[in-house]
């Protein structure tokens, strides 16, 4: 089964094509990321333009690199939300009329189901795919959560963010820093340099008894340390708060995953996102559950940010089509509704 797997929730203008949820043919991503680096952050508007003026080269070269066409692709998926529903908009209206067209089935795909599934696709030949029940922990740029899967579909919101998810505190605090945009890269090269254990920030509800976050007091702490006379924006304090941001982030999210894990008992995490780019988070998660006897699966670098190989490898494990003409962008689409979830 081939599926043409469609993104456009954000930034990124993205295309793939997956074969029978495993095998990757092609996976293409255009973004407009210079043109939001010159702003600090993504502007929606702009966004959305950019993806109107890309989305039809960007499945046509996702397309002839697979050696697919409309007669030899089985399922159109598409991310349906959440999102920003400007460029929601332009990838479900582009699936919905290459599946009239083509009279192919039309599968909509929660996005987050996209980090999911990324890491359900081959890197070589000795791959084993993640099994069930698993552990997700998709941390990104608007979301922050543990979810327990107990199969495909089937599954449970144990926490998520109150306030800021992991990957916008990154972002907002790279800007209080004058470090640049997206911030996830810029926080992580500037602490390389920097000293982890020179600024005390807090390491929020890590100590309640609940799998929620918030990143919110955290962003604030940095604001109000950079507010004093005292600190001087040297590239030397800037790198050492940038550590200490980064390990209180890490720290966090790693505690909040380990009692997760503790507390179903389960044996592997599956985690996703663009904030998993992150070295020093991937490598902090990899010693702490292995010391559990936990396997765990997170996706290489240009799959943890936004693609649509992770949307159509969801699709197929899914394989629900949808009354095209019912399918809608949804920008605060959760990931409890539809999918089974308790």
């Amino acid at each position: 089964m081939r599926v043409l797997g469609i993104e456009t929730s954000c930034d990124e203008t993205a295309a793939a094509v997956v074969e029978n949820g495993r095998n990757l043919l092609s996976n293409v991503v255009s973004s407009s990321f210079a043109l939001h680096e010159k702003t600090g952050g993504i502007m929606p508007e702009v966004a959305a333009r950019e993806q109107l003026r890309f989305i039809i080269p960007v499945i046509d070269r996702a397309l002839k690199t697979a050696g697919a066409s409309g007669g030899n692709i089985d399922a159109v998926a598409v991310t349906q939300g959440p999102g920003l529903i400007g460029s929601l908009l332009v990838g479900v209206e582009a699936g919905k009329t290459l599946s009239y067209v083509w009279k192919k089935p039309l599968i909509p795909v929660n996005h987050l189901l996209g980090h999911l599934y990324a890491n359900f696709l081959e890197n070589d030949s000795s791959f084993c795919p993640p099994q069930f029940p698993l552990l997700f922990l998709a941390v990104s740029g608007g979301h922050t959560q543990l979810v327990h899967f107990r199969d495909h579909y089937d599954l449970v919101l144990l926490g998520e963010t109150r306030d800021d998810a992991a990957g916008e505190a990154f972002d907002k605090v790279a800007r209080l820093l004058d470090l640049g945009y997206p911030g996830g890269p810029a926080i992580e090269k500037a602490a390389a340099s920097g000293d982890p254990l020179a600024y005390n920030l807090p390491r929020p509800l890590l100590d309640v008894d609940n799998l929620d976050f918030s990143f919110s007091g955290l962003k604030t702490a940095v604001l109000y340390l950079t507010k004093k006379d005292s600190f001087k924006f040297s590239e030397k304090e800037k790198s050492n708060l940038a550590a200490s941001f980064q390990t209180a982030v890490v720290e966090t999210l790693v505690g909040k995953t380990v009692r997760a894990l503790q507390q179903t008992g389960v044996k592997t995490l599956v985690a996703g996102g663009g904030v998993l780019a992150n070295n020093f988070l991937r490598a902090t998660l990899k010693t702490a559950v292995e010391k559990m006897g936990v396997k765990l699966y997170f996706p290489p670098v240009n799959l943890s940010t936004d693609n649509a190989a992770g949307i159509a490898a969801a699709a197929f494990y899914r394989n629900q089509p949808e009354d095209l003409f019912a399918v809608s962008a949804r920008a605060n689409f959760k990931l409890t509704e539809g999918n089974g979830s308790n």
